[in-house]
């Protein structure tokens, strides 16, 4: 099983969702070809009710622990409430590419600025 589908398998069993989309975006960064490191993961599910932005992250990152510590660097995540994503025009933002910033790159500096 890939790690796309292992995330989408975890969080359809976890929430009961209006809408799931889990999309690998390893491509826009610097890793290399098909690598599963980087998703944006948009969730629609009444479970957010109530429940601030927050409180939403952390319950996806303790859902997917393992995952994150084994392989997937980056959650791009967009967690709404049914009415959320009706006002949200049923879309979520799009990410941006990446801007660089491998060790091999001699003008990135680990914490510092670019």
């Amino acid at each position: 099983m890939t790690m796309q589908n292992t995330i989408e398998h975890k969080l359809n069993q976890a929430f009961n969702s209006d809408y799931l989309a889990v999309e690998n975006e390893s491509h826009k960064h610097n890793v290399p070809p098909d690598s599963e490191t980087h998703f944006k993961v948009t969730l629609v599910s009444g479970a957010f009710e109530g429940q601030g932005r927050v409180k939403r992250h952390q319950g996806i990152y303790r859902l997917l622990a393992e995952e994150l510590s084994n392989g997937v660097h980056a959650l791009a995540l967009h967690l709404y409430t049914p009415a959320e994503w009706a006002d949200s025009g049923k879309a979520s933002p799009e990410s941006p590419n990446c801007l660089g910033g491998s060790k091999h790159d001699p003008a990135f500096t680990p914490g510092g600025s670019q």
